[in-house]
């Protein structure tokens, strides 16, 4: 029941979305909103669980600023505006010229039309998301702090490499001049170095200030800890430190969006359609993160936190190669879902193990039982005269 509670808006906004599709096409409009927002939640549930690794840090306030505002800016901003964008600066045509393309519904197969347009900066968007994704990736498998290892015999080797602070930029800026190389012909290299390195440029600037800001909190609350005498909970992220990580998640919710914005027209040229669709389902994520943050879900399967980024560091190998090869939507999404589920069947399977050996553990004997048994029988030995039990002994002592 607390979980129909927690998702009541989602739900609520769900039912209005269909309705609205029903009104503005009919069933054909339901029924293609429908695969839209199921694709969105099932494939963006890596993204959930990252997000949820860093909401755990923000107090209260923020996380209903992330649910509130941030799926504005998630719904709106990239499922609606984003798209109207790149189609005014790759096509070179005014945002009225946009909104005129979106609504003709053209096949995006056919030259100058809307869906046409927004495929031809996916050399762009795929350099950009894909470098951006596999830098979050390569800083948590290097995380040499990390005490928990899923696939140990891969993360324990990388993280002792990882002991290296400036690795995660060396080796994305290596996958950069590879795929600009082998990837594309020459007259895009440009474009895929300029895209890679902006998002290299982004990760960096938007995940120091927040690690920054991250760092100066944790300081100001241990401060007030020490002049409190007080033991000290984790420290929840308030103020410019929480504003920060804010920006952070937002900045990687964009990226997680770009190729699923781009993919949905393989399902249906409508942009509205598509508004609808993938805007209910961002919202389904969002409120996903912060229950998985509420349920503790990411402390009590140990591993989901790993499968999620590996699944991200998938993710963002596959974008990269689809700079040169065309990769279904449907796989990529697939093989993010397989390592989720993976880590988390894995966590149970760790968790039940863990508790059947405590089980063990604390189990008496059974012959121990059977002492017990006896002793506690004022009959058992000679006659019922003499008091043998624990009790008893301790006392005469």
């Amino acid at each position: 029941m607390d979980t129909v509670r927690h998702f009541k808006w989602d739900i609520i906004v769900l039912v209005a979305a269909l309705v609205i599709a029903f009104v503005y096409q009919g069933w054909a409009a339901v029924w293609l909103a429908s695969i839209l927002i199921v694709v969105e939640i099932v494939f963006s549930f890596d993204n959930a669980a990252v997000n949820a690794k860093y909401l755990t840090r923000m107090n209260d306030f923020w996380q209903k600023m992330f649910l509130t505002v941030g799926i504005l800016i998630a719904v709106f901003g990239m499922r609606l505006i984003f798209p109207f964008v790149i189609v005014c600066v790759s096509g070179g045509i005014t945002p009225v010229e946009a909104v005129t393309l979106a609504m003709e519904k053209g096949d995006p197969h056919e030259p100058g039309t809307y869906g046409y347009i927004l495929e031809q900066a996916h050399t762009s968007i795929a350099a950009f998301g894909g470098i951006f994704l596999f830098m979050l990736f390569l800083d948590f498998i290097f995380d040499s702090e990390r005490e928990i290892a899923w696939l140990s015999w891969i993360e324990r080797p990388l993280q002792k490499l990882g002991k290296l602070d400036v690795l995660t930029v060396v080796v994305a800026g290596v996958v950069l001049l590879v795929a600009s190389d082998v990837l594309v012909d020459e007259s895009e290299r440009g474009t895929v170095l300029f895209s890679g390195l902006l998002g290299m440029v982004i990760y960096l600037s938007v995940n120091g200030v927040a690690s920054l800001m991250e760092a100066q909190e944790e300081k100001r609350a241990a401060e007030l800890d020490r002049a409190a005498s007080g033991a000290g909970a984790q420290v929840r992220l308030a103020g410019k430190a929480a504003f920060s990580m804010f920006m952070f998640l937002e900045v990687l919710d964009a990226t997680f969006s770009f190729d699923g914005v781009i993919g949905a027209f393989a399902i249906t040229p409508d942009p509205i359609i598509i508004a609808l669709g993938l805007g209910v389902g961002a919202l389904f994520v969002r409120s996903m993160t912060v229950y998985l943050v509420r349920r503790g879900t990411l402390a009590e399967y140990r591993y989901l936190e790993h499968g999620a980024h590996w699944a991200i560091g998938a993710l963002a190998t596959l974008l990269i190669l689809t700079l040169a090869f065309d990769i279904p939507e449907l796989v990529i999404g697939l093989t993010g879902l397989a390592f989720i589920v993976t880590a988390w069947t894995a966590s149970v399977v760790v968790n039940r193990r863990e508790a059947a050996s405590a089980d063990e553990t604390t189990a008496p004997p059974a012959d121990q039982d059977a002492d017990v048994d006896q002793d506690e029988d004022p009959t058992a030995g000679s006659g019922g005269d003499h008091d043998d039990s624990p009790v008893a002994v301790g006392a005469d002592r």
